[in-house]
């Protein structure tokens, strides 16, 4: 099943997050397209919600393990942006953050492309370790 492939690594990052102190609040974080019942996600990645002393955020875990990288890449930032757009109307405080694992970052993310495409578009990442099931680092 496509959703079963997509959360392959759901749980690695639940994980990760409670070993770095984070408190899981929704699991998934249901959003909505503003002023509409339409959820975001009638298939696709669900968002984690957690929360850390008095900071809010929500975690889009992506696989890549689609046909291509770049194809995935696509994909991702389609989701990220839809899903920053959604929470800044229904949930304000929440900051979003796209989960990849620690060697998509270092194929896509660590080029300098991938620093630019980061820095522009203002995209937040958690890099995490799937075997490890913690946080390799916050950018």
């Amino acid at each position: 099943m496509a959703s079963d492939r997509k959360d392959i690594f759901r749980q690695a990052v639940i994980r990760a997050l409670e070993k770095d102190g984070w408190r899981i609040t929704d699991d998934p974080l249901n959003v909505r397209w503003p002023r509409t019942d339409l959820p975001l996600h009638p298939e696709g990645e669900r968002l984690i919600g957690a929360e850390k002393d008095t900071e809010r955020i929500a975690i889009a875990v992506t696989s890549f393990l689609g046909p291509s990288q770049m194809v995935d890449l696509y994909s991702a930032l389609g989701e990220f942006m839809l899903y920053q757009y959604a929470l800044r109307g229904n949930e304000p405080p929440r900051r979003l953050f796209l989960a990849i694992r620690d060697d998509v970052y270092a194929s896509i993310f660590q080029s300098p492309e991938g620093e630019e495409l980061r820095a522009k578009e203002k995209i937040r990442i958690l890099v995490f370790d799937p075997l490890d099931e913690e946080v390799v680092r916050w950018l």
